[in-house]
């Protein structure tokens, strides 16, 4: 069982919803991997009006806060547009 528990916003489940089936499967593979521990797959974020931290999926980046015992997936998207 995940430490955490995984919680999307409607525009995460919408940025996710967006890629081509094979990356779309990737994040749903991955995603539950991170819920075990999530701050050691993670990394900062200098700019916190996006989010506190992120994770890395090839060249998607899921950007999300910890609140308690929940990840909340604020955004994904592709590295090149995601931080605009």
């Amino acid at each position: 069982m995940p430490a955490y528990q995984l919680v999307y916003t409607k525009r995460a489940a919408q940025d996710i919803a967006k890629p081509d089936r094979i990356v779309r499967k990737r994040l749903g593979k991955k995603l539950p991997d991170f819920a075990n521990d999530p701050l050691k797959f993670a990394k900062r974020i200098h700019d916190p009006k996006l989010g506190n931290h992120r994770f890395r999926v090839g060249d998607y980046r899921i950007i999300f806060d910890i609140v308690g015992g929940q990840i909340v997936i604020l955004r994904a998207g592709h590295r090149r547009e995601i931080y605009r």
